[in-house]
C-alpha cells in the first residue's frame, strides 16, 4: 500500500496516523500541484490532492477516510465504533470547521505564504482568524479540564485530528500558551514519536 504525502496539514495528520498504528504502508512525497504532475496525479486522486492511499485498485482520499481506512486495516479502535463514535465524529466536524478553520489563515499566511510571496498579507483577515482561533481554543481548553483526551482516558484520532494545526502553533503564532489544559493535551501528543515527527525518515 503507498500512501501519498505531502509537508502541509492534512497529510501530517495522514502520514502520522499511519506511524502512530505502524500501517503497512509504503510513503511517497508528492507534490500534485506542481504544474508538471497535476494531470498525471488525477489518476490517483481526481482533487489532485495529497493526502491518497493505493490500496490494491481502491483508492480513497480525505485525511479522515484515510485515518478510518488505516485504523480498520490495523485491527486497533483508533478510529472509535459503538457508543464512542457519535462523540467523535462530532470532534472531527468540530476540527475542521472550528479550530482548524480559525487556524489555517495563520498557518497559510505566515508559513505558507513567505515561501512564495513577498506580498503583505491582510492584516483584518490574521487578526480575525487569530480572535477566531482563541475562542475556539478556550472551548477545547474548558473541555479538557477535567479530561486526558478528548474520548475519556483512551487516545483516539479526535485528538490527532483536533490538534491539525497545533505543532505549526510557533511559526503560525497560534496563542497555545494562553489555554493551559490544551497546552497540556497536545504535550501529551507530542510524547508520541508519530505524532512530534511524522516525517522521520521519509525523506
Amino acid at each position: 500500500m503507498k500512501l501519498y504525502y505531502s509537508h502541509n496539514l492534512n497529510p501530517r495528520v495522514a502520514v502520522a496516523v499511519a506511524r502512530y498504528l505502524n500501517a503497512p504502508v509504503d510513503y511517497v512525497r508528492a507534490a500534485p500541484r506542481h504544474p508538471d504532475h497535476t494531470e498525471a496525479f488525477r489518476v490517483i486522486n481526481p482533487n489532485a490532492l495529497v493526502p491518497v492511499p493505493e490500496i490494491g485498485a481502491r483508492r480513497i482520499w480525505e485525511t479522515d477516510a484515510i485515518a478510518c481506512k488505516l485504523s480498520q486495516l490495523s485491527g486497533a479502535d483508533f478510529w472509535r465504533a459503538g457508543e464512542d463514535l457519535a462523540e467523535m465524529i462530532m470532534w472531527v466536524s468540530w476540527s475542521a470547521y472550528h479550530l482548524t478553520r480559525a487556524a489555517d489563515p495563520l498557518y497559510f499566511y505566515r508559513i505558507v505564504w513567505p515561501t512564495f510571496s513577498d506580498e503583505t498579507p491582510d492584516a483584518a483577515l490574521l487578526d480575525q482568524a487569530l480572535a477566531d482561533f482563541r475562542e475556539h481554543a478556550a472551548t477545547l481548553d474548558r473541555y479538557l479540564a477535567d479530561r486526558q483526551w478528548l474520548l475519556g482516558d483512551r487516545i483516539s484520532y479526535a485528538d490527532f485530528r483536533v490538534a491539525t494545526p497545533l505543532p505549526f502553533a510557533a511559526g503560525a503564532g497560534l496563542p497555545v500558551a494562553e489555554f493551559p489544559h490544551v497546552a497540556r493535551w497536545h504535550d501529551q501528543l507530542l510524547a508520541i514519536d508519530a505524532w512530534r515527527e511524522p516525517f522521520a525518515g521519509l525523506d
